[in-house]
């Protein structure tokens, strides 16, 4: 085991491991392109490409935990043999590496079982059915080239923090401790959201409905400050898994990786299909709207006397 290093963290100062890392991307690559092949082999056996909501949340797990074991086969120990997975002489900080995978493996574990109860039952996602239908050629093709792809590029692009950060050696102990500390109190802000928000909008989805009711809207809750509780906590989660990997440069740089997933969430596949759904079904969802916040939550403004009222807690 190699000496501590001032400041009481291991390797201070060293360089990325820019080879391990390079393998490391290629593997789960290609551990990223099984898992959709696999996925896709499913959903065309139950005829439902909706599955691959529920496999997102896990193959960010899958990422997290290869990369752990990817990072823990690579680890030198200069007589040729391989260190203990305690010996924090490796390509990347030991603290850091279990943090960040861990919060992934937590998040992308709940995500997972939530996607599979709620879809559970249901037929086939009204979003896919759109986007494949009317299209020339094989509907499996399309769905190969319009759904998985896609989604397979994102998933890995996406994990970058997750997969450099660890790869960066300790740096100060101060430092080290800081990014650390803000890192998981933004995850754990993001995922209370998410968590809490799926809650409330579960319970609001099971809540007894007399016949010829109108559609209410959900507005108490988290829903009562932000529209999206869940997609902002799902942003949050991800800025949290990006700033442990600020210990050098490499990590800093996949900045792009969190702003594209805010992105999806809040200006191109998340928010906007879900609105245009409900205001098409709920008469109050207009009013809902020109009150509450979009995203980030806030005070919400009050509401007009002549809106259609809305479900109440």
């Amino acid at each position: 085991m190699a000496a501590p290093a001032a400041g009481g963290d291991v390797r201070a100062g060293a360089a990325i491991d820019g080879a391990a890392l390079g393998v490391n991307l290629a593997v789960t690559a290609g551990l990223i392109a099984c898992v959709m092949a696999v996925t896709f082999l499913l959903a065309l056996r139950l005829r439902k490409h909706s599955v691959i909501d529920t496999v997102w949340g896990l193959g960010f797990a899958l990422v997290a935990l290869c990369t752990f074991g990817v990072a823990e086969g690579l680890m030198p120990t200069g007589s040729g043999s391989r260190a203990p997975i305690t010996d924090p002489a490796g390509p990347g900080d030991l603290t850091t590496r279990i943090l960040i995978t861990a919060l992934t493996v937590i998040w992308g574990g709940r995500l997972a079982v939530h996607i599979g109860r709620r879809s559970r039952g249901h037929g086939e996602d009204p979003r896919y059915v759109q986007l494949l239908a009317g299209g020339k050629g094989s509907p499996a093709a399309r769905a190969l080239r319009l759904i998985y792809l896609p989604q397979a590029v994102v998933m890995w692009f996406v994990s970058l923090p997750v997969q450099v950060g660890q790869y960066l050696p300790a740096t100060s102990a101060g430092w080290t401790g800081v990014r650390l500390g803000l890192g998981a109190a933004l995850w754990l802000t993001g995922f209370c959201f998410e968590t809490v928000g799926d809650h409330q909008l579960a319970a609001f989805r099971a809540r007894p409905v007399a016949p010829g009711e109108p559609k209410a809207v959900l507005d108490y809750g988290l829903w009562r400050y932000t529209r999206h509780p869940n997609y902002f906590g799902d942003a949050c989660v991800w800025w949290g898994l990006y700033l442990p990997a600020c210990g050098g440069w490499p990590g800093a740089a996949t900045i792009l990786s969190p702003l594209l997933m805010t992105y999806l969430l809040a200006g191109k596949t998340g928010k906007p299909l879900m609105e245009a759904h409900m205001a098409e079904s709920r008469p109050g969802y207009a009013d809902y709207v020109r009150r509450t916040s979009s995203f980030i939550p806030r005070r919400p403004a009050p509401k007009r006397p002549e809106s259609t009222p809305a479900a109440k807690a």
